[in-house]
């Protein structure tokens, strides 16, 4: 018999098999909205598929059988992502199915699941129409840490105000297909919400739930036998995650960003647009992982340290989805994902216009002509337009009103190659007034194919980051401290104090005597005490400030092993002093090398990089770390692409005397900067060169023509443009 603590040890064993997360055969994701059609009494259903799948994004073509009622959403603007690892997408489709309907579909070679409807014909008591089944919002993927409990809210709306309840899918009832309960999940079915108890071995999980629809009852009833009036399928997946935060630190969703559950209201050829809006003071946000309706915009993210923000945009134009929209996002980092949160956009039902009504579009206007026969009990004083300073006026028969394109609150939206002039007439009362009479909205649109549309409104294009900053080029040096191209700054330097605790920063800030080179630099052979850490950019534009979110040192050049100097912006221990300098393109650091923590004779550093400029004079540009910066500062700013430049290697000894003085003239041209240093004879030689493209992609090439490590510390170390994570001056299209 085995002894106690090996039979323990075997049960959990097989525990954590049984539950291990399958990593095939499954979406991360999935919801089946249903719309049941009137046509045959509800027999069949439009149910509209939103399912997330594994990167690579699958072919999905096959879900559309020759002759199907069936259309697949293919959006130039795809919904992705990079977390979990390796990725997901969003694919989605309508189709015409059943209302009793079960199937095993697969999204390529990889992806099979299960789906199961129940939306069978039922006329409702209260007005004699069909039931409409529940929507559900589906969430990106979503992430948890191992020993963390936490909540996930699921986003529910319904059309006949049901109702609506969450329970787990049972195989027994033919909902699922090899779906264990698992021990780590608690569900609140009345409130749609699931527990992660935070017991779980870190992995992939996938929880397979039914979303139902009960008629409400009043509380002080007791009804025995309220039976769901439909059922739809929601699948959801939950990466575990080993992580070295506490369960207090958190990714905070900031003010501005729409509460949880919001509905915005839309009307025909409306545009709806909101931000998102983060804060983490640990890693900086990678992405705002988005799924929603086709054709959402996402306006290039923007990630400065610990903020973030995003907007989002869509515009209705004549579609076949259905009445309520769900959008929903959370921000992710390398270790952490903010909370979910759902915002459902309402296609409003518009009447068919009355008979008679005319609205003519011309080159500059509008005019629309009403039959006031059609306006019954409309108060006709109280009908505006978009901007009241444009008249509307009235006869004894019909109402008119000459709409201007570039006035009256005409706004100007896309929809798909069409250019779309967008105005609505309305009943406009005093906020005093409460009344009980009908009011009338109206929309109205004039739609312009895109290849008629002339001048710059159509396509309005944002500057380049070369045009708006030019010929970039950042770099690394490391100079002596009095020494280098800005020792004006660094002989008697001032201290940034704010980067420091502020005992620290006192004794940094009063420090203004002169820098002796014998004391900085020892004698041949001995350890280097103190270094300048330069970092530069040949910018000259006037308001452009660097800002850097991040910089390690290592001992190899690879990095395999690294230290932070600085993280999110701000220095990481009192052994780095920020230099104050009165040239905003570019940054001086002063090293304390005796505390930190270097063993061999060479270091490497390696630090990400970017440059803004405030769209207004006035402002300043967000000071990453610092925690009063807020989110209008960083939506109010342009910025480049984050450019992650290395040095080479750093000599931490001194090799020869140190010179009494150090020049350090550069030639530039398109690719090449060549540097020479006085005090020896080594030349350094690196080619820079960076574009930006509409793809938000910045190349760089390098070409080393001698390749030495620096025998003295003074020598020029140029960084390499390795990498750019993303640009936010690509060419867009404004709405």
């Amino acid at each position: 018999m085995l002894p106690r603590f090996k039979l323990r040890i075997l049960i959990q064993g097989l525990t954590l098999f049984l539950l291990s997360p399958l990593y095939e055969a499954t979406s991360l994701g999935l919801t089946v909205n249903v719309v049941p059609l009137g046509s045959d009494g509800g027999k069949t259903v439009r149910a509209h598929f939103s399912v997330i799948t594994p990167s690579p994004c699958p072919d999905f073509s096959s879900v559309c059988a020759t002759g199907e009622d069936c259309v697949t959403y293919l959006t130039s603007f795809p919904f992705n992502g990079t977390k979990p690892n390796p990725g997901w997408c969003v694919r989605q489709w309508q189709k015409t199915v059943p209302s009793d309907y079960n199937a095993e579909l697969s999204l390529g070679p990889s992806t099979k699941f299960y789906v199961r409807i129940n939306a069978e014909p039922k006329i409702r008591a209260n007005n004699g129409k069909l039931n409409r089944p529940p929507f559900v919002a589906l969430p990106p993927p979503l992430r948890a840490r191992v020993n963390c409990p936490q909540d996930f809210h699921l986003s529910v709306k319904d059309l006949d105000g049901d109702t609506v309840k969450c329970r787990f899918a049972s195989s027994n009832k033919g909902e699922c297909v090899d779906c264990n309960q698992l021990p780590f999940i608690e569900l609140n079915e009345k409130n749609c919400m699931m527990s992660f108890t935070g017991n779980a071995a870190p992995g992939q999980y996938f929880i397979y739930l039914m979303a139902e629809d009960q008629i409400p009852v009043p509380k002080i009833s007791q009804v025995f036998d309220n039976k769901p009036l439909s059922s739809v399928p929601v699948h959801l997946s939950l990466s575990v995650e080993e992580s070295a935060y506490s369960c207090s630190d958190e990714l905070v969703t900031m003010d501005g960003t729409p509460e949880d559950n919001s509905v915005m209201f839309v009307l025909p050829f409306q545009e709806v647009k909101f931000n998102v809006n983060y804060k983490s003071e640990l890693e900086s946000v990678l992405e705002v992982a988005v799924v929603g309706p086709p054709d959402l915009y996402r306006v290039g993210l923007i990630s400065v340290g610990s903020l973030a923000t995003m907007s989002m945009a869509w515009i209705r134009s004549e579609n076949n989805l259905t009445r309520l929209l769900p959008v929903c996002f959370a921000a992710n980092t390398k270790s952490l994902q903010s909370d979910l949160r759902c915002v459902w956009l309402y296609q409003k039902e518009m009447r068919t216009l009355p008979a008679g009504t005319e609205l003519t579009c011309e080159k500059t206007e509008m005019t629309l002509v009403l039959p006031l026969a059609s306006l019954t009990n409309i108060k006709l004083a109280e009908l505006q337009l978009n901007s009241p300073t444009c008249p509307v006026t009235y006869n004894t028969t019909h109402l008119t009103a000459h709409i201007s394109l570039s006035g009256c609150g005409t706004k100007t939206v896309h929809s798909g190659s069409e250019l779309v002039y967008t105005n609505t007439l309305q009943s406009v009362r005093p906020y005093t007034m409460v009344s009980r009479q009908p009011s009338l909205v109206l929309p109205l649109a004039c739609r312009i194919a895109g290849a008629q549309v002339k001048g710059p409104q159509y396509a309005i294009s944002m500057p380049t980051e070369k045009e708006t900053f030019g010929e970039l080029r950042v770099w690394i040096e490391f100079h002596f401290p009095g020494q280098g191209p800005l020792s004006k700054f660094t002989v008697t330097p001032k201290f940034r104090a704010n980067f420091l605790p502020p005992a620290r920063a006192r004794r940094a800030v009063s420090s203004t005597t002169s820098v002796n080179n014998d004391t900085a630099t020892g004698s041949v052979g001995s350890k280097i005490q103190q270094l300048d850490l330069y970092l530069l950019s040949n910018c000259s534009v006037e308001r452009a400030e660097m800002i850097v979110t991040q910089c390690i040192q290592s001992e190899t050049e690879d990095f395999a092993t690294s230290n932070p100097i600085m993280d999110n912006g701000c220095v990481t221990s009192n052994n780095t002093l920020e230099i104050v300098t009165s040239q905003s393109n570019s940054k001086i650091y002063r090293l304390d090398l005796s505390k930190m923590a270097t063993t061999g004779s060479t270091m490497f550093v390696e630090c990400k990089v970017q440059l803004c400029i405030t769209t207004m004079p006035s402002d300043k540009c967000p000071d990453v770390c610092s925690r009063a910066t807020n989110q209008r500062t960083l939506v109010g700013s342009v910025f480049t692409s984050t450019y992650t430049v290395r040095s080479g290697p750093v000599s931490l000894t001194v090799t020869t005397p140190a010179p009494s003085t150090t020049t350090v003239p550069t030639t530039s041209n398109n690719a090449t900067t060549v540097t020479t240093t006085t005090s020896t004879t080594t030349t350094s030689t690196t080619s820079l060169t960076t574009s930006a493209t509409s793809a938000a992609v910045t190349t760089a090439t390098q070409s080393t023509t001698t390749s030495h490590a620096p025998e003295m510390a003074t020598s020029m170390s140029m960084g390499i443009i390795l990498a750019t994570i993303r640009i936010f001056l690509q060419k867009i299209i404004l709405y």
